[in-house]
Protein backbone atom coordinates (compact mmCIF):
# COMPACT_ATOMS: atom_id res chain seq x y z
CA UNK A 1 0.00 0.00 0.00
CA UNK A 2 1.17 3.35 -0.74
CA UNK A 3 2.19 5.76 1.97
CA UNK A 4 -0.56 8.35 3.11
CA UNK A 5 0.35 12.51 2.58
CA UNK A 6 -1.23 15.59 3.70
CA UNK A 7 -1.75 18.08 1.50
CA UNK A 8 -1.16 21.37 3.05
CA UNK A 9 -3.39 24.08 1.24
CA UNK A 10 -6.72 23.78 -0.31
CA UNK A 11 -7.34 26.20 -3.34
CA UNK A 12 -6.87 25.85 -7.09
CA UNK A 13 -3.26 24.87 -6.90
CA UNK A 14 -4.15 21.61 -4.89
CA UNK A 15 -6.32 20.59 -6.63
CA UNK A 16 -3.82 20.12 -10.10
CA UNK A 17 -0.91 18.78 -7.07
CA UNK A 18 -4.37 15.94 -6.49
CA UNK A 19 -4.31 14.87 -9.95
CA UNK A 20 -0.72 14.62 -10.22
CA UNK A 21 -0.28 12.42 -7.18
CA UNK A 22 -2.93 10.57 -8.23
CA UNK A 23 -1.20 9.88 -11.68
CA UNK A 24 1.94 9.19 -9.99
CA UNK A 25 0.04 6.66 -8.03
CA UNK A 26 3.00 7.01 -5.01
CA UNK A 27 1.49 8.09 -2.29
CA UNK A 28 -2.83 7.85 -1.19
CA UNK A 29 -3.73 11.28 -0.22
CA UNK A 30 -4.79 11.07 3.50
CA UNK A 31 -6.59 14.70 3.71
CA UNK A 32 -6.19 18.42 3.46
CA UNK A 33 -4.90 21.05 5.93
CA UNK A 34 -6.65 24.35 5.61
CA UNK A 35 -8.46 27.18 7.18
CA UNK A 36 -10.21 26.03 10.40
CA UNK A 37 -13.52 27.30 9.07
CA UNK A 38 -13.07 24.82 6.05
CA UNK A 39 -12.49 21.63 8.05
CA UNK A 40 -15.39 19.36 6.58
CA UNK A 41 -15.29 20.38 3.19
CA UNK A 42 -13.92 18.88 0.07
CA UNK A 43 -11.46 19.14 -2.70
CA UNK A 44 -12.05 16.87 -5.68
CA UNK A 45 -13.40 14.38 -3.10
CA UNK A 46 -10.64 14.73 -0.09
CA UNK A 47 -11.83 16.09 2.86
CA UNK A 48 -10.07 19.44 4.42
CA UNK A 49 -9.39 17.27 7.70
CA UNK A 50 -7.51 20.09 9.71
CA UNK A 51 -5.95 23.66 9.66
CA UNK A 52 -2.09 24.38 10.59
CA UNK A 53 -2.66 24.58 14.56
CA UNK A 54 -3.15 20.37 14.05
CA UNK A 55 0.03 20.12 12.09
CA UNK A 56 2.01 18.37 15.18
CA UNK A 57 -1.17 16.25 15.99
CA UNK A 58 -1.38 14.83 12.84
CA UNK A 59 2.37 13.81 12.89
CA UNK A 60 1.65 11.16 15.33
CA UNK A 61 0.06 9.68 12.25
CA UNK A 62 1.57 10.93 8.90
CA UNK A 63 4.66 11.23 8.26
CA UNK A 64 4.25 12.57 4.69
CA UNK A 65 3.59 16.26 3.35
CA UNK A 66 4.00 18.37 0.80
CA UNK A 67 2.99 22.30 0.38
CA UNK A 68 0.19 22.23 -2.22
CA UNK A 69 -0.72 26.54 -1.73
CA UNK A 70 0.04 28.16 -4.86
CA UNK A 71 2.75 31.34 -5.65
CA UNK A 72 2.30 33.91 -7.32
CA UNK A 73 2.33 37.43 -5.83
CA UNK A 74 3.81 36.00 -2.58
CA UNK A 75 5.82 32.85 -1.24
CA UNK A 76 6.15 33.85 2.27
CA UNK A 77 3.07 31.72 2.98
CA UNK A 78 5.14 28.84 1.09
CA UNK A 79 8.01 28.92 2.90
CA UNK A 80 6.52 29.26 6.24
CA UNK A 81 4.37 26.35 5.83
CA UNK A 82 7.19 24.19 4.30
CA UNK A 83 9.45 25.41 7.18
CA UNK A 84 7.28 24.66 9.89
CA UNK A 85 6.33 21.02 8.44
CA UNK A 86 10.43 20.56 8.16
CA UNK A 87 10.66 21.69 11.83
CA UNK A 88 8.07 19.03 12.99
CA UNK A 89 9.78 16.15 11.30
CA UNK A 90 8.06 15.30 7.94
CA UNK A 91 9.23 14.24 5.09
CA UNK A 92 8.82 16.13 1.86
CA UNK A 93 8.63 14.47 -1.05
CA UNK A 94 9.30 15.12 -4.83
CA UNK A 95 6.03 14.77 -6.75
CA UNK A 96 6.59 14.63 -10.47
CA UNK A 97 3.63 13.79 -12.90
CA UNK A 98 4.12 10.49 -14.96
CA UNK A 99 3.74 13.08 -17.83
CA UNK A 100 6.46 15.40 -17.08
CA UNK A 101 10.17 14.56 -18.55
CA UNK A 102 13.02 14.89 -15.88
CA UNK A 103 16.08 14.05 -17.30
CA UNK A 104 18.04 11.27 -14.90
CA UNK A 105 21.04 13.74 -15.57
CA UNK A 106 19.19 16.28 -13.24
CA UNK A 107 18.58 16.82 -9.55
CA UNK A 108 15.08 17.77 -7.90
CA UNK A 109 14.76 18.48 -4.21
CA UNK A 110 12.51 17.99 -1.68
CA UNK A 111 9.03 19.33 -1.63
CA UNK A 112 9.01 19.84 -5.25
CA UNK A 113 6.30 19.22 -7.36
CA UNK A 114 6.76 19.13 -11.12
CA UNK A 115 3.43 18.74 -12.82
CA UNK A 116 1.85 17.93 -16.25
CA UNK A 117 3.90 18.20 -19.45
CA UNK A 118 6.99 19.99 -17.79
CA UNK A 119 10.08 19.28 -19.20
CA UNK A 120 13.35 19.25 -17.45
CA UNK A 121 16.83 18.48 -19.39
CA UNK A 122 20.13 17.71 -18.45
CA UNK A 123 22.47 19.23 -15.62
CA UNK A 124 19.38 21.08 -14.44
CA UNK A 125 18.93 21.44 -10.61
CA UNK A 126 15.82 22.31 -8.90
CA UNK A 127 15.91 23.40 -5.39
CA UNK A 128 13.21 22.44 -2.10
CA UNK A 129 9.54 23.70 -2.12
CA UNK A 130 9.70 24.60 -5.92
CA UNK A 131 6.31 24.59 -8.16
CA UNK A 132 7.28 23.49 -11.87
CA UNK A 133 4.38 24.29 -13.39
CA UNK A 134 2.12 22.70 -16.63
CA UNK A 135 4.22 23.04 -19.72
CA UNK A 136 7.12 24.15 -18.51
CA UNK A 137 10.59 23.99 -19.94
CA UNK A 138 13.78 23.78 -17.71
CA UNK A 139 16.69 23.41 -20.57
CA UNK A 140 20.41 22.09 -20.13
CA UNK A 141 22.34 23.70 -16.70
CA UNK A 142 19.95 25.61 -15.22
CA UNK A 143 19.37 26.09 -12.20
CA UNK A 144 15.98 26.74 -9.89
CA UNK A 145 16.92 27.92 -6.76
CA UNK A 146 14.49 27.11 -3.04
CA UNK A 147 10.67 28.55 -3.37
CA UNK A 148 10.22 28.80 -6.79
CA UNK A 149 7.22 29.00 -9.22
CA UNK A 150 8.14 28.54 -12.94
CA UNK A 151 4.28 29.08 -14.46
CA UNK A 152 2.26 27.19 -16.75
CA UNK A 153 4.24 27.14 -20.64
CA UNK A 154 7.38 29.49 -19.08
CA UNK A 155 10.74 28.33 -20.75
CA UNK A 156 13.89 28.69 -19.11
CA UNK A 157 17.11 28.51 -20.98
CA UNK A 158 20.09 27.08 -20.76
CA UNK A 159 22.47 27.91 -18.19
CA UNK A 160 20.02 30.28 -16.72
CA UNK A 161 19.93 31.14 -12.96
CA UNK A 162 16.51 31.39 -11.07
CA UNK A 163 17.04 32.92 -8.17
CA UNK A 164 15.30 32.07 -4.14
CA UNK A 165 11.73 32.93 -4.09
CA UNK A 166 11.34 33.96 -7.77
CA UNK A 167 8.10 33.55 -9.41
CA UNK A 168 8.50 33.58 -13.18
CA UNK A 169 4.97 34.22 -14.99
CA UNK A 170 3.53 31.72 -17.79
CA UNK A 171 4.28 31.99 -21.47
CA UNK A 172 7.26 34.15 -19.94
CA UNK A 173 10.91 33.46 -21.58
CA UNK A 174 14.53 33.66 -20.80
CA UNK A 175 17.37 34.31 -22.37
CA UNK A 176 20.12 31.82 -22.28
CA UNK A 177 23.06 32.21 -19.05
CA UNK A 178 21.12 35.03 -17.64
CA UNK A 179 19.90 35.34 -13.65
CA UNK A 180 16.69 35.77 -13.17
CA UNK A 181 15.08 37.50 -9.55
CA UNK A 182 11.84 38.39 -7.72
CA UNK A 183 9.15 38.40 -10.40
CA UNK A 184 8.61 37.88 -13.92
CA UNK A 185 5.40 38.71 -15.20
CA UNK A 186 3.22 36.69 -17.99
CA UNK A 187 5.00 37.00 -21.06
CA UNK A 188 7.77 38.80 -20.59
CA UNK A 189 10.84 38.40 -21.98
CA UNK A 190 14.13 38.26 -19.80
CA UNK A 191 17.17 39.06 -21.55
Amino acid sequence: MNPKILLIGGGGHCKSVIDVIEQENKFTIAGIVDKKELIGTEVLGYKVIACDDDLEKLFEKYDCAVVTVGQIRSVTLRVKLFNKLKEIGYELPVIISPLAYVSRHSSVEEGTVIMHNALINAGVKIGKNCIINTKALIEHDSTIEDNCHVSTAAVINGGVTVKENTFFGSNATSKEYVEISKFVKAGSLVK
